[in-house]
Parts: C-alpha cells; sequence; structure tokens
C-alpha cells in the first residue's frame, strides 16, 4: 500500500478518472469515464508493485491473464479492429495495464492512442450500459 498512490487509496482521484467494473484473480478492472476509445478500460494490480518484473512468475502469469480477459470482454462487446495495450507509469508507480480498444477510421488510429484526450464522457446511465455489457463478456 502507497498513501500517495490513487489505486492504492481508492479516493476521489481514482473516482473522478474512472469506474470500478469487478475483481478479478489478481487485479480490478476499472473502465476509463473518458471514452474516446468506447470500452477504454485498465487493469490495476491490486497489490502496490510497480513493474512486471516485480511479481512473481505465479502472479504475472495470472495478472497478464486478466489483461488477456479484459481484453477478449473488451473485444466481444464492442467488436474493435484492434486492441491496443499500454503501461505507462512514470509518475504513477504502480502496476496496470490500459486496454484501449482502437477503430478504423476512429480517433488515433494507426498512431498511439492519446492517454487523457478529454473528448468523450457520457452520462451515468451510458457508462453502466458499456459496464453492464462487459460483465456480461467476464
Amino acid at each position: 500500500m502507497d498513501n500517495n498512490c490513487f489505486y492504492c487509496t481508492k479516493g476521489e482521484q481514482l473516482e473522478n478518472r474512472m469506474i470500478k467494473i469487478c475483481d478479478l484473480s489478481v487485479s480490478t478492472v476499472y473502465l476509463f469515464k473518458e471514452q474516446t476509445h468506447k470500452g477504454r478500460c485498465n487493469v490495476a494490480f491490486k497489490n502496490h508493485v510497480g513493474n512486471l518484473f516485480d511479481l512473481d512468475a505465479e502472479d504475472l502469469h495470472a495478472f497478464m491473464d486478466d489483461v488477456a480477459k479484459v481484453a477478449k470482454a473488451v473485444n466481444s462487446a464492442f467488436s474493435p479492429d484492434k486492441i491496443n495495450y499500454g503501461s505507462y507509469a512514470d509518475n504513477m508507480q504502480h502496476l496496470h495495464m490500459h486496454v484501449v480498444p482502437k477503430y478504423k477510421d476512429g480517433t488515433s488510429w494507426g498512431s498511439t492512442f492519446e492517454m487523457n484526450p478529454e473528448k468523450v464522457y457520457f452520462t451515468n446511465e451510458e457508462y453502466e450500459e458499456i459496464i453492464s455489457a462487459l460483465k456480461k463478456q467476464l
């Protein structure tokens, strides 16, 4: 636990950016509130570690299984043309993986997705529809 980490404290900073979907074997799945890429999720390791190499083989395998499970759910629920993955943690030293569905002719197709575009936000009901669609696949 790191008291400076919003994944650990689960406070206002986290709630302003993401909505918890569910817990998996070694991670928690969140839906980004910013939905330029419809279905964009984040898979955060439950314990505070900074890197993949900080995990033992069993936890590493379980974490990557969780990421793959979320990617498959996003793919099944929203039929993107490709799933992109990102693990950026220069300032946020908590292991997490972005699962970003990309759509041909959509935002940033053919390039790296923008981390915080702050363009597309939904109503609570629309978020619930997305979460429901993902939970059916998880």
